[in-house]
């Protein structure tokens, strides 16, 4: 079989995946649209985070069309230099980086800020996908050994940022690519043995070495009755705002608890928080079933690719947006403790939507060769 020209693969493109990402965008907008509009009245430009989104969200759809039309294939090749790049990023953030909220986790670029652990993700999935694809079969020591190795440098570089949300994400994805592969039975055995022993190790290692407001979060996620009503403030707030909804919402900008500035980071890590108020569980349902279709969308991708390392890469976008959804949805019901971690698509976000956008095109590249037969 020939090659298919470049016009007949735009229509092998997963047209559903990219109808769905549209909705979801506008429903972030127009809910982002509802929680700025309040921030006005206390001194906050309203165009300012709408309009930067929507920006974004430009610049994001052209990143799209771009790793649309880049054949993913070649990724394979790149992935090495790729991810010794995203590397060399993540070292330059502490000299020339910019500090937000106490922690320094962007580099102004042409005037906005850059996220390099939000590209270091990328670089992650692209050589994990690389080293995964290789052989047949379960994963074993050695290869397995590889693949953790890859996440584990960009990982400890993002925690000392400090971004523990970015690092969990990391780890999260490069484990369920792993999963994803299989491993042998020996390696499963002592994955769960350590697994165990997990919390015993975070609490006397890791959790030292946190900053003083992330030992807060986790000391009132494990004991929430004996945290003070500001440590609670924002979990609280978010569940207030989410109940008062009941199952259809106050409306569109008519949720008292957004309206009154009482919901925190309602633009960004919290912008669910306001839907639920607004559209009620009606709306969040609805959210959660777009995101559900988005994610059963890629995984049809990933399973129709026409290669072993376009299957692998779909997976690792597939398990980024999972773990972001589950994450965020899990934080601001309680369920888990507080990270800045937010919706894709939908919170408001420059450097994440540029990237989200991305990670869809390399998915759309994976599905528009499906039916190539000839090496690139």
């Amino acid at each position: 079989m020939t090659q298919l020209t470049e016009k007949s693969r735009i229509w092998h493109a997963n047209w559903g995946l990219i109808i769905l990402t549209a909705l979801l965008v506008i429903f972030g907008l127009v809910n982002l649209y509802s929680a700025c509009a309040t921030r006005g009245e206390y001194g906050v430009d309203i165009e300012y985070y709408y309009t930067r989104q929507l920006g974004f969200a430009g610049l994001g759809l052209l990143c799209m069309v771009f790793a649309m039309a880049f054949d993913y294939r070649r990724l394979e090749r790149m992935a090495v230099p790729f991810f010794v790049c995203s590397i060399i990023l993540l070292l330059l953030v502490p000299f020339f980086g910019r500090e937000v909220k106490g922690a320094v986790r962007w580099i102004p670029l042409f005037g906005i800020r850059f996220q390099p652990s939000e590209l270091a993700k990328i670089s992650v999935m692209v050589l994990a996908a690389k080293l995964l694809s290789t052989g047949r079969g379960s994963l074993g020591w050695k290869d397995f050994i590889k693949v953790c190795a890859v996440g584990l440098l960009p990982c400890l570089i993002v925690f000392i940022q400090p971004d523990l949300g970015t690092a969990v994400i990391i780890l999260a994805i490069l484990g369920g690519m792993i999963i994803f592969r299989g491993l042998k039975s020996s390696i499963v055995k002592v994955v769960l043995c350590l697994l165990l022993l997990s919390p015993f190790f975070l609490w006397k290692a890791v959790y030292p070495n946190l900053k003083p407001y992330q030992q807060q979060r986790i000391v009132n996620f494990i004991n929430p009755s004996a945290a003070s009503q500001d440590a609670m403030y924002q979990r609280n707030q978010a569940l207030i705002a989410i109940g008062s909804g009941q199952l259809w919402g106050k409306g569109w900008m008519e949720g008292p608890q957004n309206n009154l500035n009482y919901i925190p980071e309602r633009h960004t890590d919290y912008a669910i928080a306001v839907l639920g108020e607004e559209h009620g569980f009606a709306g969040i349902v609805l959210l959660v079933g777009l995101f559900s279709l988005f994610l059963l969308s890629i995984c049809a991708t990933a399973a129709n690719a026409k290669d072993r390392f376009g299957s692998y890469l779909c997976a690792g976008v597939f398990f980024s947006f999972f773990w972001q959804i589950f994450i965020n949805i899990g934080m601001v019901a309680g369920m888990l403790p507080v990270v800045g971690v937010p919706l894709p698509f939908f919170s408001h976000g420059g450097t994440a939507m540029v990237v989200n956008f991305s990670l869809l095109g390399i998915v759309l590249s994976v599905s528009m060769r499906r039916f190539v037969f000839k090496a690139a």
